[in-house]
């Protein structure tokens, strides 16, 4: 998950760089050519026997839930949970541990909240299926526990892998020894990405200069800036030797990861072909940018040498869209339910200071519409004109907001509402603008009119849709990320859009808010 603050991110990133300092050296081949399977040991060991834990967590609770709320219904007896167990829980874990390694949950690291998703659909199937069974064949069973179960199971299992991943990181063996073939952009952004999230167990060894050959020496790349931690990066670059596989057989068949410039892949292409045909593990990262990536499709046309990808924008979509609508329009109609006592308070302690309680601004909204965003006033009665006096005034004050169109230290701010902006409290009022269909819960930063000048070509997707909220910029840093950041953040969002990346956000916001970084 993305960290939150320069500060917080770049202790994060010390600590996974310590962490992949435990990985055994890549000479060590002989363990890495085992490594793959003991991972896969180890994760599908974790899973089975939490799976079982779960199972008599989900008994305990059923029986507990029975006897203090329903003691009217008959308690299960051990006898019979264990006559029932095979249908119930025995077979749908065989299952569920079968559809998890078909999607590489044991042999393909993916990041948390990607292998999360596909882990609740597999559920839904496994649990799905086990439940027309049982109705269909009129068995007799606990719904008591079959539901408490699974219910403790869509948590439990996720998180026990990560424990079992960090073990597995701290006793060294996590982390696949990773090479990219290239040396320009496209390689160091790679890199870069490869090592992004330590659940997917990558670490970088060495960037391979298909441009290099044998008696050059080895160099350090140009330096790569993570845009999280504000940290610069450098990979120890070698030299393409003529036994190059070979090499790569005896340090132990690193993960490879082809990255190279398109000039480059034309320049080397039988070499390159020779090595996608050996054994190796391998992924290919093309040099492309700016393309809608999620539920890319990939297909090869019969007989030809072309890859055909299927590329689409989820957002550009009517269904897709009515899809986001409705679920913007019953979780803010939600959630001013609940809050409306929050609203309540909040809206006292403004007044107290004489002022109006709401502040409203006209923003952009979709297809260019503008409209009035809400927001709990935070800022001192007649802030436009109070901002103009401090920005003719102070030349620091006036370059920060050029730049970022916020001002750090910002001198209107009240003092209810630095508490209300450092938990961006002063943001619920926008949820009646979420139910309007104004904005979304997620989405882009609305944006004042003359700031959509700075999006350039970005704007066509700004536009597609109602900014929100929240969105993955907020996520991603907040207010410590440079707004050309931002504007390549939500433009990301646009293009790769899916129900679970709301989600996923609505989630990750939760944890901004209540740390607090990169507020202000």
């Amino acid at each position: 998950m993305p960290n939150l603050s320069i500060a917080s991110a770049r202790h994060a990133f010390e600590k996974d760089e310590l962490l992949r300092e435990k990985a055994r050296p890549f000479e060590a081949g002989w363990f890495f050519k085992r490594a793959s399977s003991f991972k896969r040991v180890c994760l599908l060991t974790g899973d089975a026997t939490i799976f079982m834990a779960c199972v008599f967590i989900g008994y305990y609770l059923s029986a507990g839930l029975k006897h203090y709320y329903f003691p009217e219904l008959s308690q299960i007896t051990p006898e019979k949970a264990i006559s029932s167990f095979p249908l119930l829980f025995g077979l749908p874990m065989i299952l569920l541990l079968i559809l998890s390694e078909m999607q590489g949950h044991y042999s393909r690291f993916k990041g948390f909240w990607e292998e999360y998703g596909e882990f609740i659909r597999s559920v839904a199937i496994v649990v799905g299926v086990t439940t027309a069974y049982l109705f269909l064949a009129r068995q007799h069973f606990s719904r008591f526990w079959f539901v408490s179960t699974w219910l403790v199971i869509l948590v439990s299992v996720p998180a026990g892998r990560v424990l079992v991943k960090h073990w597995m990181m701290h006793s060294g063996v996590w982390f696949s020894p990773t090479v990219v073939i290239g040396s320009g952009r496209n390689a160091l952004e790679s890199a870069l990405a490869m090592e992004s999230n330590i659940l997917m167990g990558f670490k970088v060894v060495a960037l391979i200069d298909v441009n290099k050959h044998d008696g050059d020496c080895i160099e350090e790349s140009e330096p790569i800036e993570d845009f999280l931690s504000g940290r610069k990066k450098t990979f120890p670059v070698y030299p393409f030797t003529t036994d190059f596989l070979g090499n790569l057989e005896v340090n132990g068949a690193p993960y490879l990861v082809l990255a190279v410039e398109t000039e480059d892949y034309d320049k080397h292409r039988n070499v390159l072909e020779r090595m996608a045909a050996t054994r190796f593990n391998m992924s290919i990262i093309p040099p492309l940018r700016g393309l809608p990536l999620f539920g890319t499709e990939i297909s090869p046309i019969f007989r030809h040498e072309v890859l055909h990808m299927r590329i689409r924008n989820n957002l550009a979509r009517t269904g897709f869209r009515a899809v986001k609508r409705v679920f913007d329009a019953v979780i803010s109609a939600l959630l001013l339910l609940v809050l409306a006592p929050v609203f309540l308070y909040l809206g006292y302690q403004i007044k107290k200071d004489g002022g109006p309680i709401f502040y409203s601004q006209q923003r952009i909204g979709r297809q260019g519409k503008p409209f009035r965003c809400y927001k709990f006033r935070s800022m001192v009665v007649d802030a436009d004109s109070v901002l103009d006096e401090i920005l003719s005034g102070n030349l620091e004050f006036r370059d920060q907001w050029v730049r970022e169109q916020k001002l750090k230290d910002d001198p209107r701010i009240t003092q209810i509402g630095r508490r209300l902006r450092k938990y961006s409290l002063d943001e619920l009022p926008q949820l009646w603008n979420v139910l309007k269909g104004d904005m979304s819960l997620v989405g882009p930063r609305p944006v004042l009119a003359d700031e959509l000048a700075r999006y350039g070509n970005s704007a066509s997707y700004y536009l597609q849709i109602p900014p929100g909220i929240t969105g993955l910029w907020q996520v991603s840093g907040r207010n410590n990320l440079s707004y050309e950041t931002r504007v390549n953040l939500d433009s990301w969002y646009v293009r790769n859009w899916s129900l679970w990346y709301d989600i996923t956000i609505l989630f990750k916001t939760i944890k901004v808010v209540f740390t607090r970084d990169g507020a202000y």
